[in-house]
């Protein structure tokens, strides 16, 4: 007898071993219909996998994320199926699944057109409609390469000959079309559904590097029905309208140009956001306890060798050799032995620096040492996005030093200030996930165990809710992680917090214990917005940049309707600046009409038009963003109204 636990924790008896889809059907044929795949003791597997001894039993259905994951990664099969039946002679590579989608690159010497992909969509369809059976083969591994490359797949065949010679390869067959793929898969090609959608092409190189050849990629979506892709796909397009570059450029608050790939040039207008974020954090931290610092930009590469960041984060960081004087002409020569500069990429270092200074007793802790730290990171051109990815970007970074008694009312403390900042900031929908131990990590499993059981009761303390990110913390520490969903149901993962033993203990960051001993202090890592240049595209991205009042570059315009008003409309601006809002006077010879319309696509919360009447009468025209409507006020109603509510949330 076979004991087969489900996730309600009830226990099922089956006499013999058993196929997923079997069992499945032992339970519901409703519940079989909707299986596309099995997990035994919490692994992924086909469902015509055979269970044969005692275990934790999961069915994978369509809707569930591990089911909608399985559907994406046979869509990307589908598709290179579809690809190669219409171009033969194109060559597949790899085919990953990624939020939200999928993708597959290609190897073909004519490139793809856009009009390509609807060809590609409905070839997909009809290998849909032929309802291929998907059947796992266990192939030798140097008869796979031999296969594969005297088909002409040079590409595949270098991924297999890359496997140990003692490991099985493992090949999918969908009809008379194979790939090499781990799995698990559907059991046929028919389970996919049509709720699919191929979405653009790129180019893209091989293995990620740009010595080797470029390839062509197509990104594609999938769903488990095709109201989650219409509804994706409506969320896509007004993502398009809400574009942070797009509306940067409108609102004229920032460019990027390629003499500095990465790096933000701020105008006027765009800084006042980035300088009203600032001192609003600030504010926060400073009510919070903590201690703000400046730190260098250029240290010796060997406190990066010493917390581990050189092995891990080598290749992303910009490194400079250390000059040594000629004594000769003073002119400086580089040293074939020079020490080795890195800009730093990130902060926790030069902090413990700080820490190191002077001896730290356990009545001194915690320290909550803040820096608005200014990092510069060496990513990938392909990678930079406007704000969103950047590498330049300063961060809203602080560390805590503390006992272990202390980890739990310092977690508690930060989630408490982070839930209130992002209220403030308008995002009342979080997920926090806690990532755990990576299969590449520093220090040793026990203090790892440790670290994540401090982490998670300490968050349990809270009465938050969290899920478990499994294996995805830093390669020092677990972390927690703070998603926001923004207007359109975006997830973006800003703020952070990880709890570290490894970086004291490597950095030598120690503290006077109550008995008298010397204890490594625990450190986290921890921010909020996360860097002030991605939180703000974010905020951008969410308001369509419709930002709220505190925030906007210009609070107010004062427009006139005629020449008549100009004086009044001085006096208006005046005031209204007296008041502390950031105004804008517009007296030019320009119709009211055309002059609103600007003004809106600037997206200046209050427009404020005088007239001849308006000015005799000591009133205003109130225009507020994206109404129609207009009402008339007294001059005196206007500036108190719009000084309430241009006050930082903070502040009221």
């Amino acid at each position: 007898m076979i004991n087969l636990k489900l996730p309600d924790g009830s226990v099922r008896e089956v006499e013999k071993p058993v196929d997923g889809l079997a069992f499945a059907e032992s339970i519901a044929k409703s519940l079989a219909k909707k299986a596309v795949a099995i997990k035994i003791d919490g692994q992924m597997k086909d469902l015509s996998t055979v269970i044969e001894k005692d275990a934790e039993v999961e069915i994978v259905t369509r809707e569930t994320p591990d089911g909608v994951d399985l559907l994406r990664h046979d869509a990307s099969h589908v598709m290179a199926e579809a690809v190669q039946e219409l171009f033969p002679g194109t060559q597949v590579t790899i085919g990953p699944v990624i939020e939200n989608g999928f993708y597959y690159d290609f190897a073909r010497a004519e490139p793809f057109k856009a009009e390509d992909l609807e060809k590609i969509e409905a070839r997909m369809r009809e290998i849909v409609d032929r309802d291929e059976k998907i059947t796992r083969e266990v192939w030798d591994r140097d008869e796979a390469v031999e296969y594969f490359r005297k088909i002409g797949e040079i590409y595949k065949a270098e991924i297999i000959a890359s496997i140990p010679g003692d490991e099985p390869v493992s090949i999918y067959r969908q009809g008379n079309w194979l790939d090499l793929c781990r799995g698990p898969h559907l059991p046929s090609t028919g389970k996919l559904g049509k709720a699919f959608k191929l979405t653009k092409l790129a180019g893209a190189y091989w293995r990620g590097d740009s010595r080797n050849e470029m390839l062509q990629r197509i990104y594609g979506t999938a769903w488990a029905n095709e109201n989650d892709l219409k509804a994706y796909l409506t969320m896509v397009e007004e993502a398009e309208k809400r574009d942070h570059r797009k509306i940067g450029q409108e609102m004229d608050l920032f460019h990027f140009q390629p003499e500095a790939q990465g790096s933000v040039f701020w105008h006027p207008k765009g800084f006042v956001i980035y300088n009203q974020l600032e001192a609003y954090i600030r504010r926060r931290l400073n009510a919070s306890g903590y201690k703000e610092v400046k730190t260098p930009q250029l240290m010796a590469s060997k406190f990066w060798e010493q917390s581990g960041h050189w092995g891990k984060y080598r290749e992303n960081m910009f490194v400079v050799p250390d000059e040594v004087p000629n004594t000769e002409d003073d002119a400086p020569v580089l040293s074939g032995d020079a020490d080795l500069m890195a800009i730093k990429p990130m902060n926790c270092p030069a902090h413990v620096q700080i820490f190191n200074q002077g001896i730290k007793s356990y009545r001194d802790l915690p320290i909550r040492m803040a820096e608005f730290g200014c990092c510069h990171r060496n990513e990938a051109h392909g990678a930079l996005h406007g704000l969103m990815r950047v590498r330049q970007m300063t961060q809203d970074d602080a560390h805590i030093f503390c006992t272990e008694e202390q980890i739990q009312s310092e977690t508690e403390h930060f989630v408490n200030l982070l839930y209130a900042v992002y209220q403030d900031m308008g995002f009342a929908n979080v997920v926090i996930k806690l990532a755990t131990r990576p299969e590449n990590f520093g220090g040793t499993i026990e203090r790892w165990d440790a670290a994540e059981k401090a982490l998670g009761d300490a968050l349990r303390a809270t009465g938050y809710d969290f899920v478990i990110a499994e294996g995805e913390g830093a390669f020092y520490a677990p972390k927690l992680e703070f998603h926001l969903k923004d207007a359109i149901g975006r997830s973006w993962q800003v703020g952070t917090l990880q709890l570290d033993y490894v970086l004291p203990e490597r950095l030598d960051a120690t503290y006077v214990a109550e008995d008298g001993s010397r204890k490594y202090a625990v450190m986290l890592h921890r921010a909020i917005l996360g860097t002030l240049e991605r939180f703000i595209g974010i905020m951008i991205e969410s308001c369509a940049g419709k930002l709220p009042m505190w925030l906007a570059p210009v609070q107010a315009v004062v427009a006139t309707i005629t020449a008549d008003a100009d004086e009044y409309a001085e006096k208006v601006a005046a005031e209204l600046r007296a008041a502390g809002i950031r105004v804008e006077l517009d007296t030019r010879n320009e119709k009211i009409n055309y002059k609103v319309r600007e003004h809106s696509v600037g997206k200046v919360p209050a427009i404020l038009v005088a007239g001849k009447r308006e000015a005799e009468e000591g009133t205003l025209s109130v225009r507020r963003l994206g109404s129609q409507q207009q009402q008339t006020m007294a001059l005196a109603d206007v500036v108190t109204s719009l000084r309430d509510e241009a006050t930082p949330p903070d502040l009221k």
